[in-house]
């Protein structure tokens, strides 16, 4: 039966996090994960608003809780407070100073909800975890904070790049996407010199300013544009 495969109690509580997380969630998204059929969601939900959840049901859309409501922070495993502290070990490596300063407050404020039993188990494993980068620890980027808030905004960058071979050129490029390689961050963009997709290394970019001026959001996916661009993507 469906509601042996996870007890239901459980699965509610999974859901209101999830319901947190995502501005939309689907019933078809919450069967799926849960492995229940949509009307056992359909339940749920209802179950949860007569409980005073404040979910909504947008028509069409999905459910969302509505804005300014928060619940009480939920505990972490220990599997997953220590997966948070892993990431952390890692963004550190990086040559970002203001991913990993933001990434090292935000595990702060985790690490505040940590059941008292918790803390001092994470704590040692921040002591514990060590990366090798294999590559030097001075931070060569501040710029990937703000690109990130371009790419959600769709908002123009105009920057200054210093490419591999030392040619320096201004461009106006709407950001696209960002992936990591060997360490580094690499933005995708679309360059408005060049009129075409091309790809920046971060820690080459010298100085980023982001513009009022907003685009037109790219009618594209991830796995779309590595299909069409990246077995021929020319440097920037």
């Amino acid at each position: 039966m469906e509601e042996s495969e996870k007890p239901r109690l459980s699965r509610l509580t999974v859901i209101i996090t999830q319901l947190q997380s995502k501005r939309i969630v689907t019933a078809n998204y919450l069967a799926e994960r849960h492995n229940v059929s949509v009307r056992t969601i359909y339940r749920d939900i209802r179950t949860l608003q007569k409980a005073g959840i404040p979910i909504l049901t947008e028509e069409g859309k999905g459910y969302s809780i509505m804005e300014g409501y928060h619940l009480p922070p939920v505990l972490f495993t220990e599997d997953e407070a220590n997966a948070l502290i892993t990431v952390e070990r890692l963004v550190i490596k990086n040559k970002d100073q203001s991913l990993s300063e933001n990434v090292s407050s935000a595990i702060e404020k985790i690490k505040a909800i940590l059941k008292y039993s918790q803390k001092g188990n994470a704590d040692l494993l921040t002591d514990r975890i060590y990366f090798d980068g294999h590559q030097s620890e001075r931070k060569t980027s501040n710029n990937l904070m703000k690109i990130q808030s371009a790419i959600i905004h769709f908002r123009l960058l105009n920057v200054e790049y210093l490419s591999s071979d030392g040619k320096r050129t201004a461009r106006q490029i709407e950001p696209f996407a960002i992936y990591s390689i060997n360490g580094n961050f690499l933005l995708i963009a679309f360059c408005r010199l060049r009129k075409d997709f091309r790809v920046f290394r971060i820690d080459f970019i010298e100085s980023l300013q982001t513009q009022k001026e907003t685009f037109t959001p790219h009618d594209m996916t991830m796995q779309e544009y590595f299909e069409k661009y990246v077995k021929n993507q020319e440097h920037p």
